[in-house]
């Protein structure tokens, strides 16, 4: 049996799972064999996307641009409704508490809670954001790895980092599902957008059945039975982008780097 997940936005796991069903169903729909009814939920994340039986997930642009091509082909990308979002792109918002500085410069020298050395939208874009206000290689005082988006959020809060920069469909869904997360906080600014989240296969994956995801996807978007739950997830379509399309991100890290040399 192939494996899939959906591990990126999941603020509404009842919809995550609806919204696969959606998907399974207009795959088998397509003549795809061995689609598995349930989604997984796995742990170690990089050997889940480099896994030859991997039919769908859905993956970040960093890790893709920076270690999984070859190892995956690139579906497409979902276009989302979430603030910050066009086409599409997405951008992160850089989140604050409401009592401290307004302005970027306000968090020179202080601590930035970052979700994953190699996420683009908590690490990567925040990095390139902050890049031309570097000072002698550096801009904030420290870092703060966190784990997740998350508990990012939960630092700022707590006073243990001051500035976190959170994916915007990540945070429309916890404005929705989670609340409590944002209670106290605000967003400073915005950084640059970028293409979004890319679904995966493996490379492993036949032509006929890139072909078959793909139209599977558009079904999915236009299915009456699954309006609902792509109203919990933000989702408004589907598009077929070129791997090279995230070459931004790689972009972004490679000016930042030489900027925090």
């Amino acid at each position: 049996m192939r494996i899939a997940s959906l591990p990126m936005y999941d603020a509404d796991p009842r919809a995550v799972e609806a919204w696969w069903q959606a998907i399974s169903r207009a795959l088998r729909a397509q003549g795809v064999a061995d689609v598995p009814a349930l989604l997984d939920n796995p742990v170690e994340l990089d050997a889940h996307w480099r896994d030859p039986r991997l039919l769908l997930s859905q993956t970040c642009g960093y890790p893709l641009v920076t270690s999984l091509l070859p190892a995956v082909q690139v579906v497409g990308a979902f276009r989302y409704a979430a603030p910050g979002c066009s086409g599409f792109d997405y951008r992160s918002e850089l989140v604050a508490r409401i009592d401290d500085a307004e302005g970027i410069e306000g968090f020179r020298g202080r601590v930035a809670a970052i979700n994953s050395l190699d996420s683009h939208s908590g690490c990567n874009a925040l990095r390139g954001f902050v890049a031309p206000l570097a000072r002698n290689g550096a801009f904030f005082g420290e870092h703060l790895i966190s784990g997740s988006h998350r508990r990012s959020l939960a630092a700022v809060q707590s006073g243990a980092a001051d500035i976190a920069a959170i994916d915007c469909v990540t945070l429309a869904g916890l404005r929705r599902h989670d609340p409590e997360l944002l209670r106290g906080l605000r967003v400073v600014s915005s950084t640059a957008p970028a293409p979004g989240l890319p679904l995966v296969t493996s490379a492993t994956t036949t032509p006929a059945d890139l072909a078959a995801l793909r139209v599977a996807l558009r079904a999915a978007c236009s299915d009456p039975t699954a309006a609902e739950a792509r109203e919990a997830l933000l989702i408004r379509g589907f598009e077929v982008v070129p791997a090279d399309a995230w070459q931004v991100i790689e972009d972004v890290r490679r000016s930042a780097l030489a900027a925090f040399s």
